[in-house]
Parts: structure tokens; C-alpha cells; sequence
């Protein structure tokens, strides 16, 4: 959670160096809004940005409502218009609206909050940021207290309709059992949709760095690597050897987690020999019934490429809409 897109950091360096700081989060957005709920923008009092709360489209205006909000120490909640030509630009085929938070540091965001916000987010912890947006208090919440927004992967509104919390997370996780050609696809796919990647595969010719650059590569037996690999509520196991011998243990530890989504790769009547093996084994009908085979949304794909496709929309589907 930490780089150079790391607004809260930044925010905190700027105001511990004299130069002042706010923060801007985008708490709320209709249409087709150019970033996601809980984006963050840090400005300091030199106008330097670290972050985006519109991919470019509203920045301007952001900072002069940030230096105000640097000035007299008072939060604001700005909203924005996106029209079709602005969000064109930064990629998108129409406009939107969104609602921006602006919190001056030092001044309704206390330091020793963000302070304590950065030092988790560099130990890797979830935290969710809540702030009552109207009495401007600002307090830091557990894992353990935000997580259905953790499972879910998204920051918003509370029920109460006045405490909007921003997650901050370490990046979801996806282990690949199999170096084949569909993961070759996968991996990369993954990892621009924001997924730290692990392949897991005995055969070290087949999760190969020359194959899978950039990315963490395990060679012990697949149960003992799902095992260290440990999948929790943010992770995704994709199985693809279209071997018993390497999935079943791998897939024996996933369906045994609390991983949002567990896809083997084996046509249908593959998958009743994988049902039958894993009955045998006792276990339970409803726990194989986890397991999304064929994998991947039923679009017609036939290559590596296209599998890895239906498989990645197949993880963002039950990841959003579970």
C-alpha cells in the first residue's frame, strides 16, 4: 500500500516539512465517474499532487479549495460535474458527477491520526479511515471492524448516512495453480486489474521467471504451497493444470479457506471425475459446490486468451457481486 501514488504519505511528509497538506477523497459519484469512491489526492501547500480524485479532470479546482482549506483549517465537501469531453480524455465514453472531501492536515484530520493511518498501511495492515462528515471527526477502524468492505473491496457510506469510511488495504491476492498458457495470460491481466499474483506450479520449466516475469513463482507441492500461501476473504485461486495430482491438493486447502472464489479448469465431464474424487475423499457436496468449473463466464472463449478473460470476469463478478 505504499508508492508513489501513496497520498496519505505524502500528505503527512508535506506537513511534517512546514509545507502544509490536505487530503481529498472522493466519497461519492454517479454516472461514469473518472475514479472509484476512496481515491485519494494528497496537495501540499506548494500545489505539488500525489494521488488523483478524477484522473485529471477536476484536479485544478481541487487545489484551490485544498490551499483555502490549508488556510483556515476547515473541511469542505466539493462536488463536480465530469462532462463527456473531460472524461474522454482520461478514457472514458461519458461524464459523470462526483462529491470530494477535502480534509486540511493538522487542522480537522489531525497528524497524529494520519500518522497512525501511514504506519499501518506500511506494515500492510486493512484499516478503514471513518470520517463523520458532520462533525468532521476523523477516527481509524480494524480490519476486523470493516469487514464486509474488505471482502467486498470497497469503501463508501456507513447506514447512518453520515460516516464515510475509506478503505485502505493491501492489494487482493490470486494463486495460480498451473504455469500453462492460460495463466502466461492470466497473470498480467490480474495484476493490471489490481491482483498480487502467485503462480504455484512443482514444475519449475513451467513457472519459470522467463515465463512469469515479475512475479512470485512457488515449486513446492501444491497443498503445501496453497497452505503458505494461506487464502483469506481478499484471495482468489485459480486452478489450471487440468492435472489431479497437482490441483486436488491445491484445491483440497482453497475450499477450505475463506477465498471469494475458487475456478478449476476441466470441461464438464472433467469436472464429475473431480466431484466423484473429492466425494470419495468425504467431502462435503455444498463445500465442491464452491468450486466454479467449467472455469470462467460462459463466453464462447476458446484461447489461452480469451479463457484467461472469462476467468478474470468470473473472479470480478463474485468479487462485487457475491
Amino acid at each position: 500500500m505504499s508508492g508513489l501514488d501513496d497520498a496519505p504519505k505524502a500528505a503527512l511528509d508535506w506537513h511534517r516539512a512546514g509545507k502544509g497538506a490536505a487530503l481529498a477523497t472522493v466519497i461519492e459519484t454517479w454516472g461514469s465517474a473518472p475514479r472509484p469512491r476512496g481515491s485519494q489526492l494528497a496537495v501540499s501547500g506548494e500545489a505539488g499532487l500525489v494521488g488523483s480524485v478524477s484522473g485529471g479532470c477536476v484536479e485544478g479546482a481541487v487545489v484551490a479549495e485544498a490551499l483555502e482549506a490549508m488556510g483556515d483549517g476547515k473541511p469542505r465537501v466539493l462536488t463536480y460535474g465530469v462532462t463527456d469531453d473531460e472524461a474522454f480524455a482520461v478514457g472514458l465514453a461519458c461524464g459523470g458527477t462526483i462529491r470530494v472531501l477535502v480534509e486540511p492536515v493538522g487542522g480537522t484530520l489531525p497528524e497524529a491520526v494520519l500518522a497512525d493511518l501511514v504506519a499501518r498501511r506500511a506494515r500492510g495492515e486493512a484499516v478503514g479511515q471513518a470520517v463523520d462528515m458532520e462533525t468532521g471527526q476523523v477516527a481509524l477502524r480494524s480490519a476486523e471492524a470493516v469487514a464486509d468492505r474488505l471482502r467486498e473491496d470497497r469503501s463508501g457510506f456507513e447506514e447512518d448516512g453520515r460516516t464515510f469510511v475509506t478503505l485502505h488495504a493491501p492489494p487482493l491476492r490470486l494463486a495460480v495453480v498451473g504455469g500453462v498458457h492460460i495463466a502466461q495470460a492470466l497473470v498480467p491481466m490480474a495484476r493490471i486489474a489490481g491482483y498480487a499474483v502467485t503462480v504455484i506450479d512443482p514444475r519449475e520449466a513451467f513457472a519459470a521467471p522467463e515465463r512469469f516475469p515479475d512475479t512470485t513463482l512457488v515449486h513446492d507441492w501444491p497443498d503445501e504451497a496453497m497452505a503458505a500461501f494461506a487464502p483469506d476473504a481478499r484471495s482468489a485461486v485459480v486452478l489450471l493444470t487440468h492435472d489431479p495430482k497437482l490441483d486436488d491438493p491445491a484445491l483440497t486447502v482453497a475450499l477450505g479457506s475463506p477465498a471469494f472464489y475458487v475456478g478449476a479448469l476441466g470441461s464438464i465431464r472433467t469436472h464429475a471425475k473431480r466431484v466423484a474424487r473429492l466425494e470419495q475423499a468425504g467431502m462435503d457436496a455444498e463445500v465442491i459446490a464452491r468450486i466454479d468449473a467449467p472455469i470462467g463466464l460462459d463466453i464462447g472463449a476458446r484461447t489461452p486468451g480469451e479463457i484467461a478473460i472469462a476467468v478474470l470476469a468470473a473472479m470480478t463478478q463474485a468479487l462485487r457481486r457475491p
